[in-house]
């Protein structure tokens, strides 16, 4: 049975494609074990990857991925130039990667194969479920060497929010017969089409050959019915499955319809134009997941009834104890809940993106004005950053979470960087990569989780203050059982 099939005949949890790292492919090949769809986070995996392997490969999971990757050769080349025997210094800082640009060198972009494949690889490894890759369509410059690597590794479904993904399937069909592809950058200052991203499958591996591939699932996440429509007409037939994510969900959330309006605690207010018309919806005759809130029993059964073909869940995953977030961050978020003292706030400032983004208040963390005041701005990952035409034609790239002075100077406004968080360190932190900077401070997390947390009371009772993957998810599929 293909995927798509599987998803029209049954109702599916779909794990969220959270952070960096966060869903790991660990938790994603729970997940899938379960029959659900484990999901792997594409965001920046390559860093990932890097990190892990100047770690030392614990337990020599990347080294099992590397041997598989069709081009042993390069593959190899890729870990060696990484790889720490034994793992770096507690105290020692992790070697930089180049950051991306709009003509990313040849070591770059073997880097991005082999990390997209191997953490699809891994999550798929041992086992016939169902496991696919998330991206931020916002993170454009690595998509197209990070969709080919993921699809070698035979990716099941892709899934894309944060922006309009309408160039994805495209790209995945071109890919998928060794042909040229090619990916519209937005560039700030540049006319539409004048920055493209092109990867020949063939002509990157001219001596080694290259075989077709199979062209993955595509889920691209929504949330507005406008969107929805539009892309269904775009591309007709083509689209898999659309997943609805609503403003309760962690992580960043697409914009209210309405701006300028907030409330008490200067959040931005979400109304009726902002809820999707799920009758209209239906009416596309396209499968749907549910996102945003839909991690419990009385939820999912609501989705069920709605007509969506499951649900998509985040934060119940995220504290799982299978998930990628450090052990010491998740208890003490589990702790929070647990006794109703965990606070989710959606902030409008945060995120260099400009999109809002969800915070949980956890002591330590960069939601910690103490802590944020202490950090030194500094941009050494650049996954968020702006590629900008300047005056001479050059591209130049900026990050209003980057220094002040430098974002000034290329043309950014000081106003816009208040209150801006470096996501890329912030991000990795969550996972227990954190950069150690020359004079020993060490970057700290920010956590990001939904609003809804009120599954941890059911789910950490009896069971010491944590819980498994299975536990969350028989405990979100406790009424849907009933209904099949």
């Amino acid at each position: 049975m293909t995927l798509t099939e599987f998803i029209r005949h049954f109702f599916l949890v779909i794990q969220g494609g959270m952070g960096i790292g966060v869903s790991n492919w660990i938790l994603a090949r729970e997940v899938a074990l379960l029959q659900e769809l484990g999901i792997v986070s594409g965001t920046v995996v390559h860093l990932v990857f890097v990190r892990r392997l100047q770690l030392g490969d614990p337990g020599g999971h990347m080294w099992r991925a590397v041997e598989a990757f069709p081009y042993g050769e390069m593959a190899r080349r890729v870990y060696n130039r990484y790889f720490i025997p034994g793992g770096k210094a507690a105290t020692e800082k992790f070697k930089s990667v180049e950051m991306f640009s709009v003509a990313p060198n040849r070591e770059l972009i073997e880097l991005v194969l082999v990390a997209n494949f191997a953490e699809v690889y891994l999550a798929k490894e041992g086992h016939d479920g169902f496991v696919g890759i998330n991206y931020l369509e916002k993170v454009q410059l690595p998509h197209i060497y990070s969709l080919y690597g993921a699809m070698l590794a035979g990716a099941d479904f892709i899934t894309v929010g944060a922006g309009i993904p309408a160039q994805f399937r495209g790209v995945m069909e071109r890919l998928a017969d060794a042909g040229l592809a090619q990916y519209r950058l937005d560039v700030s200052g540049a006319n539409p089409g004048e920055f493209i991203a092109q990867f020949d499958p063939t002509d990157f591996f001219r001596d080694e050959g290259v075989a077709n591939l199979s062209i993955p699932a595509f889920f691209p996440i929504i949330s507005s019915t406008v969107l929805a429509k539009r892309m269904a007409k775009e591309l007709k037939g083509k689209i898999d499955a659309f997943i609805v994510e609503e403003p309760t969900a962690g992580g960043h959330n697409a914009p209210p319809r309405e701006r300028g309006v907030y409330n008490v605690r200067g959040e931005p207010v979400y109304g009726r134009k902002d809820v999707v018309d799920l009758e209209a919806l239906r009416a596309l005759g396209t499968p749907f997941f549910l996102a945003g809130s839909y991690a419990n029993p009385e939820r999912c059964e609501e989705a069920h009834k709605s007509g969506a073909r499951g649900v998509q869940v985040g934060s119940i995953l995220a504290l799982s104890n299978k998930s990628g977030l450090a052990s010491n961050l998740r208890s003490a978020a589990i702790k929070l809940a647990a006794t109703g003292q965990l606070d989710v706030y959606t902030s409008r400032d945060v995120s260099p993106t400009g999109y809002p983004f969800k915070i949980a208040r956890i002591p330590g963390t960069l939601s910690d004005e103490t802590v944020y005041k202490k950090r030194i701005r500094v941009c050494d990952v650049g996954a968020l950053r702006e590629p900008v035409k300047a005056g001479d034609g050059e591209v130049i790239y900026r990050c209003p979470a980057e220094p002040i002075e430098a974002y000034v100077r290329k043309g950014g406004k000081a106003e816009d960087t208040v209150g801006k968080v470096c996501l890329c360190n912030a991000l990795l932190a969550n996972i227990g990569l954190e950069q150690v900077r020359a004079d020993g401070y060490v970057e700290p997390p920010l956590i990001t989780l939904g609003d809804d947390n009120s599954f941890i009371k059911a789910l950490v009772e009896d069971k010491g203050g944590e819980y498994g993957v299975k536990d969350a998810i028989e405990y979100i599929r406790q009424k849907i059982g009933d209904i099949l």
